[in-house]
């Protein structure tokens, strides 16, 4: 898993953009809809400037979590609003939606804007935490790789002189 990133580092992408992708990338990842962060990513990606292979990497390594942490930004979002727990099966969810979107929305639709309130609260907090924890660690990352690099031949294609 490490070795795409140490590639990236030697191709002009820096610890800072690295980092920066790695840290956005994993908090669209989580973003409370399901099925809207792929596109999100790619959207966000193009309008920053991140690398798209990356951001959707993290965003698919992200998906375990993605689930459990829906389920707990709802139920953060009832507390954070003083909603009424209310109980919720994946399966009635998914048949209310394909059956009757426009019960799916009355029903859950503030559900659904409560916990993106949440995540959007915490979103920043966690890519400027992730961003400084990974950014020292990618630096490291890069000096060791440019260091133990071996030097390339030269333009005519001759190895370099040795001492």
């Amino acid at each position: 898993m490490l070795d795409p990133v140490v590639a990236q580092l030697t191709q002009g992408i820096t610890p800072e953009k690295l980092a920066l992708t790695i840290s956005v990338g994993s908090a669209l990842a989580l973003f409370p809809i399901l099925g809207t962060t792929t596109l999100l990513c790619l959207l966000v990606g193009i309008v920053l400037r991140l690398n798209q292979a990356i951001i959707q990497a993290v965003n698919g390594l992200c998906t375990p979590l993605h689930i459990p942490l829906i389920w707990w930004m709802v139920r953060a979002g009832e507390w954070l609003f003083a909603e009424p727990h209310r109980p919720f099966k994946l399966r009635v969810i998914r048949d209310l939606l394909w059956e009757e979107p426009m019960e799916f929305l009355r029903v859950f639709g503030k559900t659904g804007l409560h916990a993106i309130v949440v995540w959007a609260i915490l979103a920043p907090c966690w890519i400027i935490i992730l961003y400084h924890m990974l950014l020292p660690l990618l630096r490291e990352m890069a000096r060791v790789r440019v260091t133990v690099e071996p030097k390339a031949p030269d333009d005519m294609g001759n190895p370099p002189p040795v001492p």
